[in-house]
């Protein structure tokens, strides 16, 4: 099912991504050589916190294996939902700091990748590239088009640049639930998928490899990593259809 937000629930959600965006500038400010990642949680943790919201991600997932963190800290050759612990961040690294916020029972999901101290300039081009294909996407997000019609233009862009999408991950509807329909890959064929409608919101999240796109999931049942080993980033926003002017409700 697709929720279609209107009034209030739009006002909660721009409350819980305005808190999402925040977070993740406190926690790009915050990166540096040396630090554990499990700081980092910490950190997004309590902003969270104390902005009145609960860290979406914490306790998400199986009952079995749920998530423990506030915080998704995928460093490197991890693509997404890595595990915050004792991994020291060095010189030259790329992280991606993905954060979910519920309040008032509303959700919202954003990510950025950010380099430690200096980086290389391909790892520089590769957060660029990704970054660029998520706003690339966003322009696609406006009412009558089709969610593949993001996928196509976020598939062309980095392959037009020489990475790979990852297929086994996509992005998702946000708002009512931390994942919603319609799930949005980020490869497909124009003109396909369901119709995009004003009031639908929209977990963008282009994952970009350096390499293939192949992806394996680690034994913490949580963490996936590249399959070549390649470097990966991951940049997210949610938006909302309005019309034909797509609205990014996760910046400060």
């Amino acid at each position: 099912m697709i929720y279609i937000k209107t009034g209030i629930a739009v006002d909660y959600i721009k409350e819980s991504c305005k808190i999402v965006a925040e977070t993740l500038q406190v926690l790009k400010k915050s990166v540096k050589p040396g630090m554990e990642t499990s700081e980092l949680d910490k950190i997004a943790e309590d902003y969270i916190l104390s902005c009145g919201g609960y860290p979406a991600f914490k306790g998400y997932g199986p009952s079995s294996n749920p998530f423990p963190s506030a915080l998704c800290c995928s460093v490197n050759d991890e693509v997404v939902h890595g595990i915050p612990g004792s991994l020291i961040l060095r010189e030259g690294d790329i992280v991606s700091l993905d954060i979910g916020v519920v309040k008032n029972n509303y959700y919202g999901d954003a990510a950025l990748t950010v380099g430690v101290g200096n980086i290389s300039e391909e790892a520089q081009r590769l957060m660029d590239v990704t970054e660029k294909s998520l706003y690339i996407g966003i322009e696609q997000a406006v009412q009558n088009n089709r969610v593949h019609d993001i996928s196509f233009a976020v598939q062309s862009y980095v392959e037009a640049n020489s990475y790979s999408v990852v297929r086994d991950l996509c992005g998702h509807g946000v708002g009512k639930k931390l994942h919603e329909e319609p799930s949005i890959p980020n490869y497909g064929r124009k003109g396909t998928g369901p119709k995009l409608k004003t009031g639908m919101t929209l977990a963008i999240e282009p994952m970009v490899n350096a390499g293939a796109y192949a992806v394996i999931w680690e034994n913490d049942g949580w963490s996936v990593k590249t399959k070549d080993g390649s470097l990966s980033a991951h940049f997210e926003h949610t938006v909302l259809v309005n019309g034909n002017s797509p609205e990014i409700l996760t910046v400060c």
